[in-house]
């Protein structure tokens, strides 16, 4: 099982915690950023294929900062799959 916390940069969360098991993301939680928007994302992409949040995700930008939590988020997973 590949449970991580990822200390996301270039956005406002300051933390996501992420785990991955046998390929599903089970878990996401952020701390900080914009309160239901993090919730949201994170229901979404819980249950969800991890390689699916990914594709969808990577690459989102906020406001021209080259990434955004989801962006964010998708490299969480890449490294908790790493641990999976």
């Amino acid at each position: 099982m590949g449970k991580i916390s990822y200390i996301p940069k270039g956005v406002c969360s300051r933390q996501i915690d992420v785990e991955v098991e046998d390929g599903i993301v089970k878990y996401v939680k952020f701390t900080g950023g914009c309160n239901g928007n993090t919730q949201g994302v994170a229901k979404l992409a819980t249950g969800m294929k991890a390689e699916d949040v990914i594709r969808l995700l990577k690459g989102t930008n906020c406001n021209g900062r080259g990434t955004s939590c989801p962006d964010q988020l998708s490299r969480a997973i890449e490294l908790a799959m790493a641990e999976d």
